[in-house]
């Protein structure tokens, strides 16, 4: 119980650092996320009590402990806000069900839960996926609770509108679509209404409050700074070689930071201890390796954005990063 307590208090500061993105992301794009979070908790902590009771564990100290409840939180939060009611049942219950019941429960598994959800849906389900908002500033529609809560579980908008209305492509999307079919970088930012003024910079502002919500949870040493420093880092660099190689072709540095999921990845994903590496030296190799892979595959792969995979990738290489970077034991001669 002393052990659930205390990983229930780390994960009730990760949701406090969450917060103030998660309102920002509401007040760009209305109640969707809300709601999106609202019910992959209820999803999440059922599985989570239905997967220990046949488990044959007790019921309570697990709930308690609230990685369920990050967990729905942050795949609630790679969702499209109008994501059909399914599509949060299906990620969540894979999550707890497949990716972290199956394996043990939590400290016994090797992949992210909430990324393992997401790439299952991105990849089963691309077009429900892909239908992101436009910032209510651009669109000029605001869809109230009721009305997000009807097109979420109902599939009905309000009358006369339609998904295309409100919907839009992702800063990421529009810039690699745009450049794949001969336009510079220059030429999509300064004509395409996704980037620019502040109601287009969404996800800027959302990517800022994360960065913020992450520094106080490096600053009450719930995570380790060498993750994120690392991830964001080798992205930035990675990023900057590019550019000065060819501007019209690749966005800037700065660009790649503030966009899609980079902040949330690499302060609140990349830094789960019990699928990141545990190393001193082996967490920087471990986030250098995400930023990269975020680079790549954004950048050359099949999909935008590219955060969950990453994540995943190195998931995978975490167990090796450890064996080869153990701190040398005191006294011991190489």
């Amino acid at each position: 119980m002393r052990q659930a307590g205390s990983v229930s208090k780390v994960m009730l500061q990760v949701i406090y650092a969450l917060l103030p993105g998660i309102a920002v992301y509401v007040w760009f794009f209305g109640w969707g996320v809300v709601i999106n979070i609202l019910f992959a908790i209820v999803v999440a902590l059922i599985s989570e009590a239905g997967m220990l009771a046949l488990r044959q564990r007790p019921i309570k100290p697990f709930l308690y402990d609230g990685s369920a409840l990050v967990t729905a939180v942050l795949l609630a939060l790679a969702l499209p806000p109008l994501a059909p009611w399914w599509i949060t049942l299906i990620g969540t219950g894979f999550a707890i069900i497949i990716a972290k019941q199956l394996y043990g429960g939590l400290g016994y598994n090797p992949f992210n839960p909430a990324m393992i959800g997401y790439v299952v849906l991105l990849i089963s389900f691309p077009r429900e996926m892909t239908v992101w908002l436009a910032p209510e500033m651009l669109s000029g529609h605001s869809l109230g609770f009721i009305d997000t809560a009807l097109a979420i579980f109902t599939g009905r908008l309000p009358e006369g509108l339609s998904i295309d209305a409100i919907s839009m492509a992702t800063p990421l999307d529009t810039l690699k679509t745009q450049v794949a079919l001969g336009h510079s970088v220059g030429e999509v930012m300064s004509k395409s209404p996704v980037f620019g003024s502040l109601g287009s910079n969404a996800v800027v502002w959302i990517n800022g409050l994360f960065l913020a919500g992450g520094l106080w949870l490096i600053y009450k040493k719930i995570i380790g700074w060498q993750i994120p420093a690392a991830t964001v880092g080798s992205l930035f660099l990675i990023a900057l070689i590019f550019y000065f190689v060819d501007l019209d072709v690749y966005a800037s540095p700065l660009f790649h930071l503030f966009s899609g999921a980079t902040m949330l990845g690499a302060f609140f994903i990349a830094t789960d201890p019990v699928t990141a590496s545990t190393t001193p030296r082996g967490r920087l190799f471990y986030g250098a390796g995400i930023g990269i892979f975020t680079y790549i595959i954004r950048t050359w792969g099949g999909f935008p954005d590219a955060i969950a995979f990453a994540v995943l990738l190195m998931n995978m290489a975490a167990p090796m990063i450890d064996y080869y970077t153990q701190p040398r034991v005191f006294g011991h001669k190489d």
